[in-house]
């Protein structure tokens, strides 16, 4: 298959986390240029010094990779002018995506696609209500774990243009990523959706006492033959993030048990975020005698 044409202009990623610094060493592997913008300076210095640990690690070591710059958003208004693509990669609150949204679409050229990277918040959802000028190139483009998991779903709402739809796919695919595209308003998209539920059940296995993280975990793995098990993967995810949309699930639909967030709750109120903070269900500290060493949860 040929490669695309990449198109004239600079991808701009809004958040230097964990997300944005990892997109911003697949949408640069094609030689484009990147800019990665953030408030904080030191998310900027980690985000170019990870980008580098990918480059360092990556396969195809020969790749003549693009320049990633870094700003601060009082630069994004002139950024955005040289811009084909943007996206958001702001913390999961609905309030800070619609502002940052709305910004975008009013500061970017009309030609440039405004994508967003939420894991729970649909397009229409975040851009209902808002006033925009051109809301036919807003789109979500959602990503898992690049480049480790190279997944992405994008999905349009009622008037994205499915030009862009094609363009994203297209170009999606040309820098590494698996492009799936989703064809209709789907809260969770379509992994994520599977994915809730097989937390959802943990935490409610869990939260019966039925067996301990540590069991969930080797039989989850031994049956699926995955690395991570799901006590693991929440706590890469971190447990306040998984909170956040399993209340975004519960806002949306009918019938979703409340013991999982209450057991979450007070993993949370105890202490444990998971990984970013070395406590969640296993214990990541340095001075752990054992890396992953499981915690007690018989109180919670």
């Amino acid at each position: 298959m040929a490669v695309t044409q990449r198109p004239a202009g600079s991808v701009v990623i809004v958040g230097a986390g964990t997300q944005g610094r990892r997109l911003a060493f697949m949408w640069s592997r094609r030689g484009g240029t990147v800019c990665l913008v953030d408030l904080q300076k030191k998310q900027l210095e980690e985000g170019l010094s990870y980008v580098k640990q990918l480059r360092s690690a990556a396969l195809d070591s020969g790749q003549e990779y693009g320049e990633v710059k870094v700003a601060q958003p009082d630069a994004l208004e002139t950024i955005l002018q040289d811009a084909w693509l943007v996206v958001e990669c702001v913390p999961e609150n609905r309030a800070l995506k619609q502002k940052v949204i709305t910004q975008l679409d009013s500061w970017s050229p009309a030609c440039t696609i405004i994508a967003s990277n939420s894991s729970s918040y649909g397009i229409s959802e975040i851009i209902e209500g808002l006033e925009l000028k051109h809301s036919n190139r807003i789109l979500s483009a959602h990503c898992y774990w690049p480049p480790e998991t190279s997944a992405i779903e994008i999905m349009g709402h009622q008037h994205t243009d499915p030009n862009v739809i094609s363009l994203l796919m297209e170009q999606s695919r040309a820098h590494g990523f698996s492009p799936f595209h989703v064809k209709k308003d789907s809260i969770g998209y379509i992994y994520n959706r599977i994915w809730a539920a097989i937390k959802r059940e943990t935490l409610l296995a869990l939260s019966e006492g039925v067996c301990s993280p540590r069991e969930i975990d080797a039989i989850f793995k031994d049956v699926l033959k995955t690395p991570k098990g799901p006590c693991e993967q929440m706590d890469v995810v971190g447990l306040d993030v998984v909170l956040d949309i399993e209340n975004h699930y519960a806002d949306s639909r009918t019938g979703i048990p409340t013991e999982p967030r209450i057991y979450l709750q007070r993993m949370i109120e105890s202490g444990r975020l998971g990984v970013k903070n070395g406590s969640g269900f296993y214990n990541y500290r340095s001075d752990a005698v054992e890396t992953g060493n499981e915690l007690s949860t018989a109180n919670l």
